[in-house]
């Protein structure tokens, strides 16, 4: 792994002013699509407002000692990004804002002994509570861009994207349900080896495209033989 806890709170820090300029641009037209199939501009606004929320329940857990779930259900977690999505655009930004001041200002009230507390996420994942800024960072860097108002892979921090392709390869490695066996290369060197059923495909792409790729944002580059790479099942 090539991600550091300091590593993972920059990347929290830029993700956010990121996901907040786009998120103002977004927020002209709330009811317009998004990137993610099914969920308007409100809705992803909402769900990064609500996901700042419920680690903010996390870091109360780390701070306290108190066991403090991110959500009570799953139904919860779903109607809340519904109800979010459906308020005026000057509610949703005030709610995004409010949401993610409180969670840095918490984050950065935690002491040493506090962040090497566990937790367990809302997959039921036991953690140290130091992994809190990285599941941070993928929410707002990633969801930057799917908001669809300008921003792609190209504009986050080759070492994000390199810790992302190592975090979603290791992902899908481990899933229950197994795709296609890849073998990933970059021009700069990066190359991943995803198992998988059948002989493994080389797809070889700038590190950008092949992020884009791995969470499922794009279609996919063109594998070694010049055809397009095969299509990967949901990453989360």
């Amino acid at each position: 792994m090539t991600r550091t806890f300091d590593d993972a709170r920059r990347w929290t820090r830029l993700g956010t002013d990121l996901f907040l300029e786009a998120a103002d641009a977004a927020l002209t037209g709330p009811g317009e699509p998004s990137a993610l199939p099914g969920w308007s501009r409100g809705h992803v606004v909402a769900h990064v407002a609500a996901n700042a929320d419920a680690l903010g329940h996390l870091v109360h857990w780390a701070a306290t000692g108190e066991p403090t779930p991110m959500y009570s259900s799953p139904g919860e977690r779903a109607a809340g990004i519904e109800r979010g999505a459906r308020l005026p655009a000057v509610e949703l930004t005030a709610w995004l804002r409010r949401s993610a001041d409180a969670l840095a200002t918490a984050m950065d009230a935690l002491d040493d002994r506090q962040w090497r507390r566990e937790v367990v996420t809302a997959q039921g994942r036991t953690v140290p509570a130091t992994e809190l800024p990285w599941l941070r960072s993928r929410e707002v860097c990633v969801h930057a861009i799917d908001l669809a108002t300008g921003p792609t892979f190209a504009d986050l921090p080759p070492d994000f994207l390199t810790a992302l392709c190592e975090d979603v390869v290791l992902k899908r490695a481990t899933a229950a349900t197994t795709g296609p066996a890849l073998l990933l290369r970059t021009p700069d060197g990066h190359r991943w080896d995803l198992p998988g059923e059948g002989e493994p495909v080389e797809v070889a792409a700038e590190l950008p495209d092949l992020t884009a790729f791995l969470t499922g944002r794009s279609d996919g580059p063109l594998t070694t033989d010049g055809v397009v790479a095969p299509a990967l099942g949901p990453w989360l």
